[in-house]
């Protein structure tokens, strides 16, 4: 017994390189089983589809990312990605939900839960180039530690206050 624990400790102990798997199964599952939990909480679905659209922005991010270490370029590349990322909200609720588009602010007519996607999608982006204007006027440096994180979850709480008080 005290050869298998020496031999697990060893092995937890023992530095090895970390391989990051940025569209893990944990993830998948976790957006898809997000939005029954969260009607089970009495939580909006477009607030539900705000997330994932930012974590699906997030994956479309990696994949460019992951071209790029392999070198594959090809026109319209990052607009490919990140329309398959994104796109894959469809997917993730398909035995979740109806499609019922309805008129959204007078100006879209959309169902909620893709055009909340939509929004955390461009809320992502637009907090990331924020972040990164932010940077350049203070010299190349963020203001505090995690800036790039607190940015973006900052602005999707916001977004998620709003939407879960004012439902689309």
């Amino acid at each position: 017994m005290k050869n298998l624990i020496l031999s697990l400790l060893t092995f937890i102990l023992y530095p090895v390189q970390a391989f990051a798997n940025p569209a893990c199964a944990v993830c998948t599952v976790a957006i898809g089983a997000s939005i029954g939990i969260a009607r089970r909480l009495g939580i909006e679905d477009s607030v539900v589809g705000l997330w994932a659209g930012a974590l699906l922005t997030l994956l479309g991010y990696w994949c460019i990312k992951f071209f790029d270490s392999k070198n594959w370029h090809f026109w319209g590349r990052d607009f490919l990605l990140m329309l398959l990322s994104v796109g894959m909200i469809g997917f993730i609720y398909i035995s979740e939900v109806i499609y019922q588009p309805h008129v959204i602010w007078y100006v879209f007519y959309l169902d909620p839960i893709l055009f909340s996607a939509l929004l955390g999608m461009l809320i992502y982006i637009y907090s990331q180039k924020f972040y990164q204007w932010m940077k350049a006027r203070n010299g190349g440096y963020a203001h505090f530690p995690f800036e790039k994180v607190v940015l973006p979850l900052g602005l999707l709480l916001l977004a998620s206050f709003y939407l879960n008080n004012f439902p689309l």
